[in-house]
């Protein structure tokens, strides 16, 4: 995250807000032994790899909002539970987003069916978050729009209903709140690994190379986020005092 003094103050103040709904949920969570995984889980049955749960996909019509869980072979995603992967649907992208040229063979999804896909969440087995990162083309099946378009696309983000669990839908509109400019910086270097992976290998389709699956990743902690935040909150405090 950039210095906390260069970011503006409305800025931190939305990091800040997320942070704690994001600590609220996991303290009423943990209330009844619970987590996040185990809440997207719940009632759902035997859990099976890269099955999506919950079944049918979280989504939020009004704000065109989308998410679900899944999970790899664990010799495939080492110190990993699972994964959250987080879209937004054309109805509510910006006006102005457009996908990027391409004339390979695979259709993307075109009109209303049109999905961006916005940041991965990986999961340890205790249910809390480790890292964020960012998927190639095929991973996910989305229309793949420029790092400038899904960046436009993360403050619109929201699943703003109580279904199937309020703590999840609040935590993961919360992680994209607070964690907002590493998700840029993450979809930057998403953009700059398919380049250089395209003039690499300049006769291959690069959106659909199995070689390339992972595009960014960076490690995360709620905690130390918050209390990067709340130093400067407080240092910020006692200077005006």
């Amino acid at each position: 995250m950039a210095n906390p003094i260069e970011i503006p103050h409305n800025e931190r103040q939305s990091m800040l807000a997320a942070g704690e709904d994001i600590l609220e949920c996991y303290r009423v969570l943990r209330n009844t032994n619970d987590n996040i995984v185990g809440e997207v889980l719940r009632d759902q049955g035997t859990f099976y790899e890269w099955n999506h749960y919950p079944e049918g996909d979280v989504y939020d019509r009004e704000n065109g909002s989308q998410y679900f869980y899944h999970a790899h072979p664990t010799e495939l995603r080492e110190g990993e539970h699972g994964h959250f992967h987080t879209f937004l649907r054309k109805r509510r992208m910006p006006p102005d987003a457009r996908p990027v040229p391409y004339d390979g063979d695979v259709a993307w999804p075109a009109g209303d069916d049109a999905l961006s896909h916005l940041i991965g969440i990986s999961m340890d087995p205790k249910g809390y978050p480790i890292s964020l990162f960012t998927t190639n083309r095929w991973v996910t099946g989305e229309t793949w729009y420029a790092a400038r378009d899904v960046c436009a696309m993360l403050d619109l983000y929201a699943i703003d209903h109580a279904r199937p669990s309020w703590p999840v839908n609040r935590w993961i509109t919360g992680m994209l709140r607070l964690f907002r400019r590493d998700i840029i910086a993450l979809i930057h270097e998403r953009d700059k690994t398919v380049k250089a992976w395209q003039k690499k290998h300049p006769h291959t389709d690069v959106y659909e190379d199995r070689s390339l699956e992972i595009t960014s990743r960076r490690k995360v902690s709620v905690e130390a986020r918050m209390a990067e935040l709340i130093e400067f909150r407080q240092s910020s405090v006692a200077q005006l005092a």
